[in-house]
């Protein structure tokens, strides 16, 4: 195994794939953003065993961050990136400094935002229908941004397969679709959603949820005579705080207490249950999952169940679909899938 090349310049990175070409070796690239996680690693497993060298770009890109969104706070890593990557065989890394040309050292968010003329980058990409639904009518610039990026990658790094995570499904039919229709010889590779051992959708994002945005409490009710010792002391607070605490107390005793960030990978396994107990009403499955969902606490900017290929939003599940989960808890907006 070769010693790992860390790229900076595009040029330079350009000539590697072509040096490697040149002596008859397949490339596969793996886009991140970096902070890599077991499902990050888990492409990279799979583009290795679809190519002789493996391309992992770790760049945070301004593009797809409207203003106000977490671009400045999103997290890196890049030394321990590298030390994650090297060991299973990657080949080299690119991590650019920047991949836009502006007019001035200035704000990310001016990138999005300026109408103004100069010499900075203007060009972009867009996937015209692909990118309105599901995250693009909270995110409308957000697949833009990536389009764009991942074009101005694949110019770069010029692979022969890439490959993405399906956790961000909207984002990787578009990518698809961007490929077909602008004539990429690229293969494209989708992998299935990595989960955590508690069921969350891995993602570089959930080290910025606390415990308490994503433990699950309990599995099933408590014993009454295990509280007996709690409601003496409530007792002795007076009126309102016994009150309160019959409330909590009976609340969760008649329901299963409640989860919260792991409520979206438990609501979408029900939903799987129902369709294979035969279900088939998309509005059914979809209020089950909502209602889960806003019993944890969770802010829902979208549950959409849709034909896989276009995102075109179904009534009946009968050809392959896809249940598509957008949620926040606290800060933390996270996605989840799963193909029906």
């Amino acid at each position: 195994m070769g010693q790992l090349e860390l790229i900076r310049d595009k040029a330079a990175m350009r000539q590697w794939t072509r040096s490697m070409k040149k002596l008859g070796f397949r490339v596969a690239f793996v886009p991140t953003m970096g902070y890599l996680h077991e499902g990050h690693l888990s492409l990279v497993r799979e583009a290795k065993a679809r190519a002789d060298r493996v391309v992992v770009s770790i760049y945070v890109n301004p593009g797809q961050f409207a203003p106000g969104e977490d671009l400045s706070i999103y997290p890196r890593d890049l030394e321990g990136d590298l030390a994650k990557l090297e060991p299973i065989g990657v080949d080299a890394v690119f991590n650019p400094f920047d991949l836009y040309v502006r007019d001035q050292v200035g704000k990310d968010a001016e990138l999005i935002a300026s109408n103004a003329y100069g010499n900075g980058h203007e060009t972009w990409v867009r996937v015209e229908k692909l990118e309105k639904p599901l995250c693009g009518v909270s995110r409308p610039t957000f697949f833009r941004g990536v389009a764009t990026v991942v074009t101005k990658l694949f110019n770069i790094v010029e692979p022969d397969v890439a490959v993405f995570g399906k956790k961000d499904y909207q984002q990787f039919r578009v990518l698809c679709r961007m490929v077909r229709d602008l004539d990429f010889d690229i293969e494209m590779v989708g992998i299935p959603v990595v989960r955590e051992q508690d069921g969350l959708a891995m993602s570089s994002r959930n080290v910025r949820l606390s415990p308490e945005e994503r433990q699950k409490v309990s599995s099933g009710p408590k014993r009454k005579d295990e509280n007996i010792g709690f409601f003496i002391i409530i007792l002795s607070a007076g009126t309102w705080c016994l009150l309160f605490a019959l409330k909590y107390y009976f609340r969760n005793d008649i329901h299963c207490f409640g989860v919260k960030a792991l409520s979206i990978s438990q609501s979408l396994r029900a939903a799987e249950e129902s369709v294979t107990k035969g279900e088939s009403d998309a509005t059914v499955l979809i209020q089950q999952v909502r209602k889960t969902l806003a019993e944890a606490g969770g802010d829902i900017d979208y549950v959409e169940i849709a034909e896989q290929e276009s995102l075109r939003p179904v009534t009946t599940l009968d050809s392959p679909v896809v249940l598509a989960v957008a949620v926040r808890f606290g800060n933390v907006r996270l996605l989840d899938n799963i193909e029906l």
